[in-house]
């Protein structure tokens, strides 16, 4: 399956965790959005549920290991983008899920450049994704009573 220049949208999930007013964002790595801030996440495989999927990734981007089997649906996001010539680049359909960890032990790894703690009130100075900006601003008072 191609990411860039796609046939078709792209499924992928995004994990929300929460603690004390604040929301762990990942700095992204590779494209898209390199280098730009969001949710650790990624692309559901083939016979994967969508819960699964959330959890591998939060696994693998974050190196936690205690984490609540049970994620829960906050929203759904599409991200697209457009070429110069306004050919879709990318079409990605985000599922995002709110996922209860038990420790807050976690380093960045696989596609994670580095993972913060952000304070809802500094989420959006940072240089976040275009669909994560629109899924905080949808969201924000949902996952402050997270």
């Amino acid at each position: 399956m191609k990411r860039l220049y796609p046939d078709r949208p792209i499924v992928g999930v995004g994990a929300v965790i929460v603690d004390k007013g604040r929301i762990l964002l990942e700095k992204r790595k590779n494209e898209p959005g390199r280098g730009k801030w969001s949710i650790p996440g990624g692309l559901v495989e083939l016979g994967e549920t969508l819960e699964d999927a959330v959890i591998r990734e939060l696994k693998e981007e974050t190196c936690l290991e205690s984490i609540a089997k049970t994620p829960s649906l906050v929203d759904v996001v599409d991200n697209i983008d457009l070429d110069d010539e306004g050919k879709v680049k990318y079409h990605f359909v985000i599922v995002d899920y709110h996922v209860k960890v038990k420790d807050n032990a976690f380093k960045a790894a696989s596609d994670a450049e580095s993972l913060k703690w952000v304070p809802f009130d500094e989420v959006e100075s940072f240089n976040l994704t275009s669909s994560f900006r629109v899924f905080f601003r949808r969201n924000r008072l949902k996952l402050e009573r997270l």
